[in-house]
């Protein structure tokens, strides 16, 4: 496994990841956190690696912990206008400007960075490698789940609570019933189709 070493003078580390960019709905959710300096908090690994009660136990660790974390989003409508790599990047920004404390340093999983003025750089896999972006991973991934859920309530019949918004058999079938919600993202085939 690679090994990241942190860069001289930093304080505050804060790490970026995102959930729901292959989604048909609900927002892209990005969370940054900046752990407290020698935390004890073990299994942080990628969210998706974690079964749900793991990274729910992880999650209200991470809370107990008392470090610093903000989440930004993006909405399904912001996703068909800008499309999902921007509207992801700016739910970074948003999620890093949102922090108690301006970090010194960012790290975000992945290949690109938003624009922004931060000390920063992309890591592919960072989730698995730097314990920063883990916990962000595990919180966006806890609080889009919750989101998913509460929808279902609000947009019954396309089994959310399950499927997390992802095209599944059952959700595809249900959109064909039902048409696609607020919350569903209509530039993302196969709702592409559906409403020509």
């Amino acid at each position: 496994m690679s090994i990241w070493i942190c860069p001289h003078n930093v304080c505050h580390l804060a790490g970026v990841d995102e959930v729901g960019r292959g989604a048909l709905a609900g927002d892209v959710i990005a969370a940054a956190v900046i752990l407290p300096i020698n935390h004890q908090i073990d299994g942080l690994i990628d969210s998706k690696r974690l079964s749900e009660n793991r990274r729910i136990a992880l999650y209200k660790d991470l809370i107990e912990a008392g470090g610093d974390f903000a989440i930004g989003h993006s909405s399904a409508r912001e996703i068909d206008s800008k499309n999902i790599l921007n509207a992801t990047l700016i739910a970074m920004k948003r999620a890093v400007d949102a922090l108690p404390i301006t970090p010194d340093y960012v790290v975000v999983d992945g290949d690109q960075l938003p624009s922004w003025n931060y000390r920063s750089e992309a890591i592919i896999g960072g989730d698995n490698l730097i314990p920063q972006i883990s916990a962000a991973s595990v919180i966006a991934k806890v609080i889009r789940d919750h989101f998913m859920a509460l929808y279902e309530s609000l947009y019954p019949g396309y089994d959310f609570v399950s499927n997390k918004g992802y095209g599944t058999k059952t959700h595809i079938e249900a959109l064909s019933i039902l048409g696609p919600t607020p919350i569903h993202r209509l530039s993302f085939a196969p709702l592409r189709h559906k409403i020509k």
